[in-house]
């Protein structure tokens, strides 16, 4: 089972890990690609601080995201998991894993980046600010940027079990599963559930989203050998005590539906 997750626009600070080694990072292929993004943001956040902010979408008040892109080749790293801060990955809490469940994690979490394309969460990392979103100058969408690229990489990675995407918009369009692989793929909608003069009414949560999903990724890795096929990825979470159904509207998408967020 792989799970694909978002980053986080926050990062950790100070880390005090060596700079970055290119090649140590999974799916080495990749790497061509990592680094023209990496050129492109250093000298651009280099060069003109101003423009930069424009183009990453930060305020005056976020300049230092932009002195921290500029030092990207020789700033500290840490693992991904670690790096990654935020409403996900603090009801995940990867630090605080067992040592099974850390090993699934090593091996089924996948994190797409707008820098990186994507990561293991042991890959070590310096902390940045580049959303899925951003348009670079020399290179354009990054959405476009990566579709190739990893278009070639995770089909092999994905193998031959589920896939779970728990990608927000702009990371999944870095890259969509196609064809039989796309078939195996689940989506997860979060759903609360309240009384409203007597009457369930449900609406779509956005910032207990995140917390859901991360709670949902922790449980399934603490709860021993992960789902080998889609059918299951249902059942599995329903025996954690999730409220979970099935959409027919929308084939491949699970709804989980939740009380208190």
């Amino acid at each position: 089972m792989l799970v694909l997750l978002p980053p986080s626009e926050g990062k950790a600070d100070g880390l005090r890990g060596r700079p970055l080694a290119w090649g140590s990072l999974a799916l080495p292929e990749l790497d061509e690609a990592r680094a023209r993004v990496v050129d492109e943001l250093v000298e651009l956040c280099a060069g003109d601080p101003v423009k930069a902010r424009e183009v990453l979408g930060l305020s005056e008040g976020q300049s230092a995201e932009v002195a921290r892109n500029a030092a990207l080749r020789t700033a500290p790293t840490a693992p991904a998991g670690a790096v990654y801060t935020g409403v996900l990955y603090d009801a995940l809490g990867l630090a605080t894993l067992s040592p099974a469940a850390k090993r699934r994690a090593g091996k089924a979490l996948l994190v797409f980046s707008g820098l990186w394309g994507v990561l293991r969460i042991n890959d070590r990392i310096p902390a940045y600010r580049c959303s899925g979103g951003v348009r670079l100058p020399g290179i354009g969408p990054l959405a476009g940027h990566w579709k190739g690229p990893l278009g070639e990489a995770l089909p092999e990675v994905a193998g031959s079990g589920p896939v779970l995407d728990l990608r927000s918009a702009a990371y999944a369009a870095l890259w969509r599963p196609s064809g039989e692989l796309a078939a195996r793929t689940l989506t997860v909608r979060v759903l609360q559930e309240r009384l409203v003069g007597g009457v369930p009414k449900r609406s779509v949560v956005s910032h207990f989203n995140k917390a859901t999903k991360g709670r949902l990724v922790r449980d399934l890795l603490e709860a021993g050998p992960l789902p080998r096929r889609a059918d299951r990825v249902a059942d599995a979470l329903r025996e954690l005590g999730y409220r979970v159904e099935a959409d027919d509207a929308a084939p491949g998408r699970l709804d989980v539906v939740v009380s208190e967020v």
